[in-house]
């Protein structure tokens, strides 16, 4: 066991090549992967996996993993938070990602289950589409990004959308849940670190 996920053994990543534990919360990330590299046409380099987020609620601080960050021609077009259960619990921090990974918005925000999806606008927070079969593929988000000029996300936007993240993913999760890190509050010396960002 590490933290509380059965570990079965060792698999390969399928974006990275890394050896990672084998649990079932990771072959449905393994089944993402391969989802969008075989059939929506992404290239594993436009895929960033287990991107640490730092998320920031008044002097609490805690590092989280964005399970896939997608990137076209260097510009940030879809995250995908994938969690086990229901997907609805999924949806608002996912559009919170889609304003904390990057100084501009994410167009697309994706809620998973590893079985069915929800798809969001992230600007709106918009359904746009429900299942693993509406994940944009590699052409409809460039096309996405195309008409979706960058948009800036102010710091107070984003110091509120880092409190809700870390409402819902540090708050609410098992303190033995080894994917989250929390650190010691932030010396107020020091007034305190970004409300969020990519690390």
């Amino acid at each position: 066991m590490s933290g509380h996920h059965l570990i079965l053994g060792t698999l390969t990543d399928r974006i990275t090549g890394e050896t990672l534990d084998d649990t079932l919360d990771e072959r449905y990330r393994q089944r993402i992967a391969t989802l969008l590299i075989d059939r929506l046409g992404f290239r594993p380099e436009e895929i960033r996996p287990r991107l640490e987020v730092l998320l920031a609620a008044g002097e609490r601080r805690a590092v989280v993993r964005l399970d896939f960050l997608v990137v076209l021609a260097g510009r940030p077009a879809m995250v995908i938070r994938f969690g086990p259960g229901s997907i609805v619990s999924r949806e608002r921090p996912a559009l919170s990602f889609s304003r904390l990974v990057a100084p501009v918005q994410v167009p697309v925000a994706v809620a998973t289950n590893g079985e069915d999806a929800a798809i969001l606008e992230g600007g709106s927070g918009k359904l746009l589409a429900r299942g693993l079969e509406a994940i944009p593929s590699r052409a409809a988000l460039a096309r996405i990004l195309e008409a979706a000029p960058p948009q800036p996300i102010p710091p107070e936007r984003a110091e509120r959308e880092a409190r809700i993240a870390y409402c819902y993913e540090v708050d609410g999760a098992c303190p033995c849940d080894d994917t989250i890190c929390r650190l010691d509050p932030a010396p107020a010396a020091e007034g305190g670190p970004p409300a969020g960002g990519a690390q």
